[in-house]
């Protein structure tokens, strides 16, 4: 007797269905950046500014984002990045 037919074989259609799905469910775990208008963005760098996250240094035309170090030249970059930032660390602070 001939062992299983492979066209019978369905693992192959289960494991990429899973992986499908984990990949839709990472999707909507994800957070939005590309929504952020300009309005939006200067808002954001103003409640961070005053928070003591964003530094602006004026001599330099920059903001400096203190808990990252890194340094934008637009509030738009910076707004994006901050979100980014605190999803990224949200997400690292859930899975411990």
């Amino acid at each position: 007797m001939a062992g299983p037919d492979p066209f019978d074989d369905t693992s192959v259609d289960h494991e990429q269905l899973e992986t499908e799905l984990l990949a839709q469910d990472h999707d909507v775990e994800s957070v939005a950046t590309a929504d952020i208008d300009d309005a939006t963005a200067r808002r954001l760098v103003d409640e961070l500014v005053d928070a003591d996250i964003v530094t602006l240094v004026p001599e330099n035309c920059v903001f400096v984002h203190d808990p990252s170090g890194t340094a934008f030249d637009s509030h738009l970059q910076l707004a994006v990045f901050h979100r980014g930032w605190t999803a990224a660390r949200d997400t690292d602070a859930e899975a411990k």
